[in-house]
């Protein structure tokens, strides 16, 4: 992990298009700009788990259901 200081108002460069500024700091939070193109996505660290575990519990379901699909179409092409 890279790690970097930096102060109020100053920023961190990522590549051509992102860009993150320290907007305040108060007590242990930190306030932070990040200017970056739409097509990146953007969270919060809990948020992207979250997003992450659904994705994965959907896809899981997907493949029950294309199983149980499957089961369904063979009995149908067995009649």
């Amino acid at each position: 992990m890279l790690v970097l200081t930096r102060k109020l108002k100053e920023a961190i460069q990522i590549g051509d298009d992102i860009e993150i500024t320290v907007l305040a700091i108060q007590g242990d939070q930190v306030k932070l700009g990040i200017n970056a193109p739409k097509s990146i996505d953007i969270h919060r660290k809990e948020v992207y788990l979250a997003i992450q575990a659904e994705n994965n519990a959907a896809s899981q379901a997907s493949e029950t259901s294309l199983a149980e699909l499957t089961a369904k179409l063979k009995q149908w092409n067995n009649r």
